[in-house]
């Protein structure tokens, strides 16, 4: 099987309007998979080497795909100012294209798509007994966080700040902003939905007064090592930004569409994944442990409190989930059909913060090629 390498030594440096570059291991790229070498290739997932970028391709033809099909849907994606595009089956990289002068080794901004990184760090928190997801937040935030009453602060619960469920008021200037005043009381903790990101940004400190260290160390060390993720947390004031390349939030993909299982090394609790990533309250019954689930009755969406019938993306499978990110930041993982889709770039149209009209665009577009 023929290797071909390619060498990016490119300058890393972050800010929360640009994408950038940094140098990393050397990029590899494995020639197409031989069905004929390797028996039943695509009957189980394959996981790249965590110490290297060797990773394992499968051509669209081999799957029986629709190439004409895919032709129109790589023109539509390079249309809608994407930066990156990828397309993996059972792990395999089927799609891999770059826009916009970016290449394999650009990092890009996740946005809320990052909230699924924090759902997995406070399971794996729980699992290690630091935390349980039913405790006060207050337990690890201390007293008077908020300008609620103690009462009404105690109430609060992680689980709360996991499911957009706090009851903070969201008529606020800011709904980003951490800081005590900000926080304030308009409904009974459990009671309503609404996605306030404060409230999912103080996460990542209570996972730091559970565990008694640095946020970022543990992160890296119980998510980014044993999975061969690479990227880096940045703050910009109220935000705290997840910045990678696009392959590595295809292994972040890779890791969910094995239920939380890295290659026999089971990352996140199996009871606690299932949790995550089905509805996790009635509300919004497209909603789990901050990640988007499809194939519901009804769902919310970011800034409003109104109830919408029907599918989030009723042209993709319904058992797709997705961290979902401002500008069209997207992990999409359909279990059925044994997909990862990566999407990173600028926004495709208007600037939402999670969902938009560019998901069901775009997955029309997709099961045309897969079916």
């Amino acid at each position: 099987m023929r290797i071909f390498i390619l060498l990016a030594i490119l300058c890393f440096s972050c800010s929360a309007s640009d994408d950038s570059t940094y140098t990393d291991d050397t990029v590899v790229i494995t020639d197409d998979i031989d069905i004929n070498e390797e028996a039943d290739a695509t009957s189980n997932i394959y996981f790249p080497p965590i110490d290297s970028d060797t990773w394992e391709t499968i051509s669209p033809e081999t799957l029986n795909w629709d190439i004409d099909a895919l032709e129109e849907l790589n023109t539509f994606v390079a249309q809608t100012n994407a930066k990156a595009f990828l397309i993996l089956k059972d792990g395999r990289i089927v799609v891999e294209n770059y826009y916009q002068n970016t290449d394999a080794a650009t990092l890009h901004r996740w946005n809320s798509a990052a909230k699924t990184l924090t759902a997995y760090t406070v399971g794996i928190a729980q699992q290690e007994n630091y935390l349980n997801i039913n405790d006060s937040s207050s337990d690890y935030l201390g007293s008077g966080w908020t300008q609620m009453t103690s009462n009404q602060e105690q109430n609060i619960t992680i689980k709360n700040q996991l499911t957009m469920t706090t009851g903070g008021d969201y008529n606020v200037a800011d709904v980003n902003c951490t800081n005590p005043e900000c926080l304030t009381y308009l409904n009974p903790a459990g009671s309503q939905w609404f996605y306030h990101n404060a409230y999912y940004t103080l996460l990542q400190e209570v996972v730091s007064g559970a565990i008694d260290s640095d946020f970022d160390t543990y992160f890296e060390s119980k998510i980014q090592a044993p999975t061969g993720i690479t990227g880096t947390w940045v703050s910009f004031q109220f935000y705290r930004l997840y910045y990678s390349t696009a392959r590595s939030m295809a292994r972040f993909g890779t890791l969910n569409l094995n239920n939380g299982n890295w290659d026999g090394n089971q990352i996140i609790d199996a009871d606690y994944f299932t949790q995550m990533t089905t509805p996790s309250q009635d509300i919004n019954e497209a909603y789990g442990y901050l990640w988007w689930l499809n194939g519901q009755e009804s769902f919310r969406l970011p800034g409003t409190i109104a109830t919408f019938t029907g599918k989030l993306i009723p042209t993709a499978p319904d058992d797709l989930i997705a961290g979902l990110g401002k500008d069209d930041q997207k992990v999409y993982v359909v279990p059925s059909e044994g997909l990862v889709v990566i999407r990173l770039g600028d926004a495709s149209g208007d600037s939402l913060p999670g969902p938009s009209g560019f998901d069901t665009a775009l997955w029309e577009k997709i099961m045309l090629v897969v079916q």
